[in-house]
């Protein structure tokens, strides 16, 4: 068979099983929403390791086993991976020229104006986690939240702040 061939199976999978692959990781809710295409490749590339499709009987079980185990490779790597520490980026600001310095203070009163738009729980929950550094355990402990509301008040947050800064920015 040529290889073109053997691999058209798996394409097909890769657009069968894509999208209810990544509902599946999300439902898990180990993994961060950023990381989820790169699972769902890495399930697929993996399964280019294999000679023969044909063989599995139950594509979407079978699937869904791999990601299992991809994600929580995944999380193992992460509770490994050093914490962002903000200073570093002090040393990355150069000396720049009056219109740097009013870009940047224009942007800043943008940034400024589109968390303004966020609740205030969700703007703590921001603060705690890029201004303090702390986990979405402990910033639940500390406002007497749940998890998953800690994680959904940070997602929509995201999404809020993007849209608003688009809006501001592009003019949309």
């Amino acid at each position: 068979m040529p290889p073109t061939e053997a691999k058209r199976p798996l394409s097909d999978w890769f657009r069968r099983w894509r999208s209810p692959l990544r509902r599946f990781l999300v439902a898990k809710g180990a993994i961060r929403v950023a990381d989820l295409d790169d699972i769902s490749q890495e399930v697929f590339l993996r399964l280019l390791r294999y000679d023969s499709a044909e063989v599995i009987e139950h594509p979407q079980a079978y699937l869904q086993r791999i990601a299992a185990n991809v994600a929580a490779e995944w999380a193992v790597r992460a509770s490994h991976r050093a914490k962002h520490d903000p200073r570093w980026l002090d040393a990355l600001v150069s000396e720049g020229s009056l219109e740097d310095e009013h870009d940047r203070a224009a942007a800043q009163r943008e940034i400024k104006s589109a968390l303004m738009t966020l609740s205030p729980r969700e703007r703590s929950v921001l603060r705690l986690h890029f201004e303090e550094g702390h986990s979405y355990s402990e910033i639940a402990a500390h406002l007497g939240l749940t998890l998953r509301i800690v994680r959904r008040d940070f997602e929509s947050s995201f999404r809020k702040l993007r849209g608003e800064l688009k809006v501001k920015v592009t003019g949309v």
